[in-house]
């Protein structure tokens, strides 16, 4: 939670300072390609590929090779990952050709061209990002399944820092005029015209402040993998079992966990033809679904799957179901209010979090307009994240592969379709994004059910229904809530916006409380239990 909020304060930055103009595309666009090899070589392939090989190896052959095996891990990902940066490096001419297309076609070519070159120099900068967030993830795996969840978890904390403070200084070193005048705007709250140019250099700033960010996202981890045993030796194998293993997972994993990334890239080649602002609209969007997801459904995977790695070791499916079908459980609990929470609300959301600066009430309006259709996914972006690395856990990486190729497909039909026939322009980009998400849940839930032979159905459909219900009653009423203060006090002031969203948000968190408790939701019990336990801890 601590690092979404964060994570938020760093976007609420970035649209003060940037707004909605070439700097803050050519950012987005320049940070899409370490982002997606994050997503397939950190976060997503690797992570699950280790901790499912990692867990198996602490359990069958004890500490000793556990810590060779992650030894082996880190020093290949050194030598992989350092000649693929230099490649990204060298070559970022060529991928940001790749993401943007021929700017000739572009509704303003002058702007295309600006925000071409300017994605070059950050793709440059920001290639690193990728060996040192690796890094990272293999220490969360490791502490994870050592039980520890405290420092990986505020791992991503302090990469949210760095960004944000890193950013800001050397934003200030590089364009001190500029910094200056978007500070005394935010302090005296009034809008300023965004300068193109002084955002053009300070946000190479942020760029810088962006590596930071990432070197302390690895640091923060390393005093805790002391502590729990490991201590790096200069070791290297393509040949082990162990490493062999993990490669074999990853390869078809790689793609298999690709699908939202490529399909957000895919989507900001469509995004910049349509002309300047839409790919930050869409990424100021799509940060608001990353909070939810990231308290919710990332924590809750992060969480279950050493349980289920362990279950799938001893080969214990009865346990390994119990796992996998409670934790979806409990994320239909937590994302379905949170999806049709930011569907009825998205205007007043995105309006407090970023409209002021250089952030206008027209970029607010277009932000939310993305919002709504990002949320339509939000429940099956959780789901996925979730199921997943459940797979791996199973030792089969090939499910994952094909939802992901059938996504992969379905956006550039849908993508296609919303933008070139239906004139929905970057909405419809919101909403090829949601639509791949729901296939790829439909997907893996298919696969996983035939291989566990049920997942409580029953239960899943029943849990669902009651939710969905209270949800529904819960967004009818924190609209009503937002609409009678609007109306009748109005929201020019921040102070009034923020008792809008406040109030909205406090009447249908009750009603959504009292709801599911009516309605005898077990999964209610599980976190309010879970809470109880933890405060008498702390007493």
């Amino acid at each position: 939670m601590g690092s979404r909020i964060l994570g938020l304060v760093r976007e609420l930055v970035f649209a003060a300072f940037f707004g909605a103009g070439v700097a803050n595309d050519a950012f987005n666009i320049a940070f899409r390609i370490p982002n997606l090899l994050r997503d397939l070589f950190a976060e997503g392939a690797l992570s699950a590929a280790f901790v499912a090989t990692f867990s198996q190896t602490l359990s069958k052959h004890g500490e000793r090779e556990s810590w060779r095996l992650a030894n082996l891990i880190n020093n290949a990902l050194i030598v992989v990952l350092s000649v693929i940066v230099i490649a990204g490096i060298i070559f970022a001419p060529y991928i940001v050709d790749i993401l943007m297309g021929s700017t000739a076609d572009f509704a303003d070519p002058v702007k295309a061209k600006q925000t071409y070159d300017l994605a070059v120099r950050m793709t440059r900068i920001l290639f690193p990002f990728l060996l040192m967030v690796s890094l990272a993830a293999v220490a969360m795996g490791v502490l994870n399944t050592k039980d520890r969840f405290g420092v990986p978890a505020s791992a991503s904390t302090m990469f949210n820092v760095g960004s944000i403070f890193g950013g800001l200084f050397f934003a200030y070193l590089l364009a001190p005029g500029y910094v200056s005048k978007i500070i005394s705007a935010l302090i005296n709250r009034r809008e300023v015209p965004l300068d193109e140019h002084g955002a053009s250099d300070a946000i190479i700033g942020m760029a810088i402040g962006t590596l930071i960010g990432g070197m302390l996202q690895w640091l923060i981890q390393v005093p805790s993998m002391r502590s729990v045993g490991y201590r790096w030796r200069p070791m290297i194998s393509f040949s082990d079992p162990g490493v062999r293993q993990i490669m074999r997972l990853m390869a078809p994993a790689i793609i298999g966990s690709a699908a939202l990334q490529i399909n957000l890239v895919v989507n900001t080649n469509f995004a910049t033809s349509l002309g300047s602002g839409r790919v930050s609209w869409l990424a100021y969007a799509f940060r608001m679904i990353l909070l939810p997801l990231g308290i919710f459904g990332v924590a809750i995977s992060t969480a279950t799957l050493p349980v289920a790695s362990r279950a799938a070791t001893l080969e214990n499916l009865d346990e390994f179901r119990r796992t996998v079908s409670s934790s979806m459980r409990l994320t239909l609990l937590l994302t379905i209010p949170s999806a049709i929470g930011l569907m009825v609300l998205s205007r007043p959301i995105i309006a407090l979090i970023y409209q002021r600066a250089s952030f206008t009430a027209y970029d607010t309006n277009q932000t939310a307009l993305a919002l709504r259709y990002f949320a339509i996914g939000l429940v099956a972006y959780s789901l996925v994240r979730l199921l997943y690395p459940t797979f791996f856990a199973l030792g089969d990486a090939r499910v994952p592969m094909i939802a992901s190729l059938i996504s992969i497909l379905t956006n550039f039909v849908v993508a296609t379709l919303s933008v070139d026939y239906l004139r929905m322009g970057h909405s419809g980009l919101a909403l090829s994004i949601s639509i791949v998400a729901i296939i790829n849940f439909l997907v893996l839930f298919f696969f996983m059910r035939r291989k566990l032979g049920h997942l409580d159905e029953g239960e899943f459909s029943a849990t669902f229904g009651k939710v969905l219900i209270a949800s529904l009653i819960m967004g009818v009423l924190s609209w009503l809530t937002s609409h009678v203060i609007e109306n009748r006090f109005g929201t020019e002031r921040f102070s009034l916006l923020l008792i809008e969203v406040g109030a909205s948000i406090a009447v249908g968190l009750i009603v959504y409380y009292l709801l599911v408790r009516l309605l005898r939701v077990s999964e209610l019990d599980q976190i309010t239990g879970a809470l109880r336990r933890k405060l008498r801890k702390k007493k």
